[in-house]
């Protein structure tokens, strides 16, 4: 059943992450007890602009229902930090000549998650009050930022509101094959197990 539910219709995953996102009692963290109010959206790479309209609607049609949502791509924040510095030109013009290891390598170091990404995040949700914050943008900043670690630095930030990440691949939590984030359904070694699949999630509580 929930498995259908991930393969299924559009129109039906947005039915079932909308009615989930605009209870009270999941924005309130009523029914998660001492578990960090993160959730992912997994979806097929292939799927992208599918995905990309509805979490657009899902946007508009939970302020519509009095929810606001702070969206953060992470790839657009990068290029962002990039820009500010004065690095984007340089690499750009730079990149042909560099091997993949070494621009990885030199972005992994500029783009450090947890002195640079992290804080930049942090700043940004400090600027306006918002419910839930969506994290777009994991594939295009792969492979040098990874989900998990974001996902792991994000923690001492984001603890009073859901944060749904839209997540191209596989999200898998479960007691007999363990936890990971399988990105494009393919890199099978990113482990994070701190995270509720929204499509497998129930709201206990009801308004």
């Amino acid at each position: 059943m929930k498995q259908d539910l991930q393969n299924s219709s559009f129109d039906k995953r947005f039915d079932h992450i909308f009615s989930t996102l605009k209870k009270r009692s999941f924005l309130n963290l009523e029914d998660i007890g001492n578990d960090l109010p993160f959730f992912i959206c997994p979806y097929k790479a292939k799927e992208a602009l599918e995905m990309e309209k509805m979490r657009k609607n899902l946007v508009t049609s939970l302020l519509k229902a009095g929810v606001t949502v702070k969206e953060i791509n992470i790839y657009d924040l990068c290029v962002e930090i990039l820009k500010k510095n004065k690095d984007w030109d340089f690499y750009i013009e730079e990149e042909t000549q560099m091997s993949k290891q070494e621009l990885k390598e030199e972005l992994q170091s500029i783009l450090d998650i947890e002195t640079v990404v992290v804080p930049e995040i942090a700043e940004i949700l400090n600027q306006s009050d918002y419910d839930i914050v969506f994290i777009s943008g994991i594939g295009e900043v792969y492979p040098y930022l990874r989900s998990h670690n974001i996902l792991n630095n994000l923690q001492s930030t984001i603890k009073n509101c859901p944060m749904l990440m839209f997540f191209p691949g596989e999200y898998t939590n479960s007691m007999e094959s363990g936890a990971f984030l399988e990105l494009f359904g393919k890199l099978h070694d990113d482990k994070y197990y701190r995270a509720f699949n929204i499509y497998h999630y129930q709201i206990k509580s009801e308004d």
